[in-house]
């Protein structure tokens, strides 16, 4: 009788202690460690790996190599344990990605990720049937693995965390256009393979301030546009906002403050293509940015990422038709919409007016230089209706084209087209076209290199039809095709993040071909009489321009530039238009016959 209730003691003590075990073990390191701690990148996948093996509701995925020399991960998370993002859309799921530690030294989303993971493979949160998970655990290895309690010398926790730049000192959060990190590529990869109905990216913010202990960044509205725009604004992003509070844990918009007052109200952060939200809207996913405050004490930040995350879950899975649906127009309105906005401005007529609880804004004088500073007071705290200016209007506009054709040699440009997944076609045959062409007039490129590029802006361009001699290979690139923005916006050169903006055309800039003064005097005179009408112009010019009839250089360069000797790929933007009711229909392509056919001629 002892004997068996002794083993029956045992059995007891023996299950009991497995599960002490198991409750410790799934503890992640920032649990264990106090909450003052942000887990170390081995310490981050070993978890998963541990959270892969335990559960089948998780998979975790190599999905390609970054600047570190290490993979880039990504955790997924299904319900039914089901993991092709394909399967997904097919069953109406919403695919929700979310991105952590693009800058390690800004780490609450890795830690906030790591708990809710295990959170919704457990049972602790209810894993909806109708919505499935991708996790980036971290993004940027490289800067996490240069790990200091140095970096981000003003942040309030934790004891030590990674540093803003990649393994090419890179910010990753501007490398979504240009693509030059391994990173940025893989990236690029995951995200079309999983073409996500959502996007989060968690950050932590360092602007200003304030009490709050999260902010949040969205998907600029109207460049979402259209119902998406409309949904984004009205319902999705205001849910969200009353989540939190009911949560107890409120929440603003991401505090765009630079070196002023926040009473004197802001503008909605503008997130171009480079930068990960304006990524995503360029393939019609709602995207967010959560900015927690560094201010903050560490579990505080950590805790509102992972509130807000459940939120988003939360939203998604019990308004999941209207994501997809609105997503679905989107996209087919893309499909049929003849004209795109590349630029943007605020739209001055328009604000939101928002309660904002800030701290005064005062001066005081400085210890360090005995000069006067700005500083936060916060013993003196006020609350103040502010304008909140998340309004913008488009400052250029252009028309699509029914095709763009871009030559073989621009493999750098292809490779990215490539990496977003556009549909491309091949010329069979060398070909002549009559195009659609730009001629860049001028530009201005940026005094001081930023993120490995001299980038250019403020382009002038003139567009001409052409007669252009293409190549048997060279890429067609039609716009009946969902990433029919992203195409518009990487290839017309006055985009603001343009492949143009990005210096991959800068040689067409660079004139190759030239001439010696002395040997080209006497050709350029004959061609003067040989052709009035240009003698005409240079007479004209020389007239109109007193710094021009002095300069015999000058105006030697202009018979030049004004004859058949000048190259003519100097200033041509190597990316032709061919637009509707062109001969396009006639080109022999590298395809499947009528599907190709009809993707052009549509």
């Amino acid at each position: 009788m002892h004997s068996i209730q002794f083993k029956i003691h045992l059995i007891f003590l023996t299950v009991f202690n497995l599960s002490t075990f198991n409750s410790y073990s799934q503890q992640t390191p920032y649990e264990l460690n106090g909450k003052n701690y942000t887990a170390t990148y081995k310490e981050c996948i070993e978890y998963y790996q541990d959270l892969d093996d335990e559960y089948k509701t998780i998979s975790m995925l190599e999905m390609g190599m970054t600047d570190a020399g290490l993979p880039l991960h990504l955790v997924l998370v299904n319900a039914q344990g089901k993991f092709n993002p394909v399967q997904w859309h097919a069953k109406n799921q919403v695919v929700i990605l979310i991105n952590n530690g693009i800058h390690p030294g800004e780490p609450d989303g890795i830690d906030a990720s790591m708990m809710l993971v295990r959170d919704l493979a457990n049972g602790t949160i209810h894993l909806p049937e109708n919505v499935s998970l991708a996790f980036i655990p971290v993004y940027n290895i490289g800067g996490c693995l240069n790990r200091s309690e140095y970096n981000r010398v003003d942040q309030n926790g934790p004891i030590a965390f990674g540093s803003r730049g990649n393994s090419q000192n890179l910010d990753l959060n501007r490398d979504f256009i240009k693509c030059d990190s391994k990173e940025a590529r893989s990236f690029a990869e995951l995200f079309q393979w999983l073409n996500p109905d959502v996007f989060i990216d968690n950050h932590v913010s360092d602007g200003a301030d304030y009490p709050y202990v999260m902010t949040l960044a969205t998907s600029q509205h109207n460049k979402l546009g259209g119902e998406m725009g409309t949904y984004m604004n009205e319902v999705f992003e205001p849910a969200l906002f009353s989540s939190m509070l009911n949560k107890k844990n409120p929440m603003m918009r991401y505090v765009n403050v630079w070196g002023h007052d926040a009473k004197e109200g802001w503008s909605q952060f503008f997130d171009s293509p480079r930068y990960s939200t304006g990524y995503a809207t360029l393939f019609h996913t709602f995207g967010f940015t959560p900015e927690s405050h560094m201010l903050k004490p560490y579990d505080m930040r950590v805790n509102a990422t992972y509130q807000l995350m459940e939120s988003i879950l939360d939203f998604s899975s019990t308004h999941s038709n209207e994501i997809i649906t609105i997503r679905k127009k989107s996209i087919e309105k893309a499909l049929t919409q003849s004209s795109f906005p590349l630029n943007w401005k605020i739209d001055t007529s328009k604000h939101t007016n928002i309660e904002f609880n800030g701290y005064e804004y005062k001066t005081k004088t400085s210890q360090v230089s005995n000069l006067p500073v700005h500083y936060y007071d916060r013993q003196a705290t006020y609350t103040s209706n502010i304008k909140f200016q998340n309004y913008y209007i488009p400052s250029t506009m252009i028309d699509a084209p029914k095709a763009y054709i871009i030559p073989q040699g621009w493999w750098k440009v292809i490779e990215l087209l490539q990496l977003n997944q556009v549909e491309m076609i091949r010329l069979t045959k060398d070909t002549i076209l009559k195009v659609e062409a730009y001629t860049i007039l001028d530009y201005k490129s940026s005094n001081q290199c930023y993120e490995n590029h001299h980038c250019n802006a403020k382009m002038k361009t003139e567009n001409k039809y052409i007669h252009y001699s293409f190549r048997k290979g060279d890429y067609m690139i039609p716009l009946n095709q969902d990433r029919k923005r992203f195409i518009i916006e990487v290839l017309e050169p006055e985009g603001n993040d343009s492949y143009f903006a990005w210096n991959f055309f800068d040689a067409i800039l660079v004139q190759k071909e030239g001439y010696s003064d002395y040997a080209y005097e006497e050709l350029a005179a004959q061609y003067l009489n040989e052709h009035p009408n240009v003698k005409d112009s240079l007479n004209k010019k020389r007239q109109q321009d007193p710094q021009f009839a002095s300069s015999a250089s000058d105006q030697l360069d202009f018979v030049y530039k004004h004859s058949p000797y000048y190259e003519k790929g100097h200033n041509l933007y190597p990316v032709f238009r061919i637009m509707k009711g062109s001969q396009s229909s006639n080109i022999k392509l590298q395809s499947n016959g009528n599907e190709i056919r009809n993707k052009v001629d549509e």
